[in-house]
């Protein structure tokens, strides 16, 4: 027992070391250039533009010239050249390779960091907790201006490989989401990169579910531990697949409430299966046609890697059928390693939303082809059943899963131009501050 004890205690000792004796991070940058990716399976990274004076500019690359290699990277493929992108790190020397007229040319550069986010009020802090994974990642800690304990919000992003970080310059509607959250709730906000992503260690297109997880985890532990936090009023907000992993940190941390955005309840199996019939039907199938493409091709695919736990290649070199219908990469769905999803559908996130005892408040757009209504309806049935007391569920007209509304759910679908409403966020944020009593005033 007193062996069983140590190692305990031995665990315990190495998780706070983690979370808060992280390793200093190196500060990211960008390309200061527009570049296009590996595309229709050709190998390179074509220079479109490039800004002035800037390290590309004074190193002395053109625009047509064809990246092929980054410090050691090798771009042939969409993967390698974000594993690339995200790889740079200022006052380092990138060793880059590039083709000019069929000549090789090789370049040292020197790129600058990126300027680091301000909001007027508020103090921002750039921190780093590291995992037992041994994965150091930035997190980003706003707070107001005023003394003593304060409510929080831990934010939780989706899958994608996309940066939580507002720097200047940097647009788009989930930036806007954030940015709003930051400045709008008068609570202390933590974000966290994922592995590979802003500031992080690590190659988000490798990192898997186990590994984000632990990460948020550790972040948790790191925001509960501050001496400006009130750690009985800290809310998690998630968006996407932040939404289903909420409940789970909620039950793990004792948090005050959970705020879903754009959810979903079923195994992920049962997810990729409804998203690929919306889709038929979004191309004009006909049902007859929907269910032989289901039964033939859509379900094998899937169940050869969710439940054989093989990666889509070995599913198609098994079923060369499939390979007209397969639109992953040989081993990645969305920019992330199968093993990811994997992990996430012997991961049960549904029986996490039974356990919950505190406020949960899930936001849906009702043109959110991603996300069904129906499973956010499920969520509320469980938690119904289970005796949850204090629960809503906001289906917002237009909103699609990316915080734009349209038309219609095929008017997403196809990449029509959406429109920002600011109402979603301030829905959110007037959850949060209800949840942890904080007059909005």
């Amino acid at each position: 027992m007193k062996l069983k004890s140590s190692i305990v205690s031995t665990f315990i000792f190495l998780l706070s070391i983690f979370s808060v004796e992280a390793q200093e991070l190196g500060r990211r940058s960008s390309w200061e250039a527009i570049i296009s990716g590996p595309a229709n399976n050709t190998p390179g990274a074509k220079i479109n533009s490039i800004e002035t004076n800037s390290p590309l500019d004074k190193a002395g690359f053109l625009p047509d010239d064809v990246i092929i290699e980054v410090d050691g990277i090798p771009i042939t493929s969409d993967e390698n050249w974000t594993e690339a992108s995200y790889g740079l790190r200022a006052n380092n020397k990138i060793h880059i390779k590039a083709v000019r007229n069929a000549k090789l040319i090789e370049k040292e550069v020197l790129f600058n960091p990126l300027e680091k986010e301000t909001h007027t009020g508020l103090d921002t802090y750039y921190e780093e907790v590291t995992s037992i994974y041994g994965v150091t990642q930035r997190t980003i800690i706003t707070k107001p201006k005023k003394n003593g304990k304060q409510p929080a919000v831990v934010l939780i992003g989706g899958l994608s490989c996309s940066s939580i970080e507002t720097y200047p310059g940097r647009r788009g509607n989930w930036v806007q989401t954030i940015k709003d959250l930051v400045e709008k709730s008068g609570m202390v906000v933590m974000r966290i990169e994922k592995p590979g992503v802003g500031d992080s260690q690590g190659d988000c297109s490798q990192s898997d579910f186990i590994t984000d997880l632990e990460g948020y985890r550790a972040a948790l532990r790191n925001l509960k531990s501050k001496p400006y936090v009130d750690p009985d009023k800290i809310v998690v907000y998630g968006s996407s697949m932040g939404s289903a992993l909420a409940p789970l940190l909620a039950n793990e941390f004792n948090l005050a409430g959970v705020i879903s955005d754009g959810t979903f309840f079923k195994t992920w199996y049962e997810h990729m299966l409804e998203i690929e019939r919306r889709i038929l039907q979004f191309q004009g199938n006909s049902e007859s046609e929907i269910v032989e493409k289901m039964n033939k091709y859509y379900i094998p695919l899937y169940y050869g890697m969710l439940i054989e736990k093989k990666t889509y290649q070995e599913v198609v070199d098994a079923y060369p059928a499939l390979a007209a219908y397969n639109y992953h990469s040989p081993a990645h769905m969305y920019g992330r390693p199968v093993a990811y999803y994997q992990q996430l559908q012997d991961f049960n996130l549904a029986g996490q939303w039974e356990k919950l005892k505190v406020p949960v408040r899930i936001l849906r757009g009702q043109n959110d082809w991603i996300m069904s209504s129906f499973d956010n309806h499920m969520i509320m049935e469980v938690l119904e059943r289970n005796g949850h007391q204090d629960h809503i569920l906001h289906e917002y007209p237009g909103l699609d899963h990316w915080n734009t509304i349209h038309k219609t759910p095929k008017d997403s679908f196809e990449g029509n131009p959406g429109e920002w409403d600011e109402g979603t966020i301030n829905i959110i944020v007037g959850w949060a501050q209800d949840i942890v009593g904080l007059d909005s005033k």
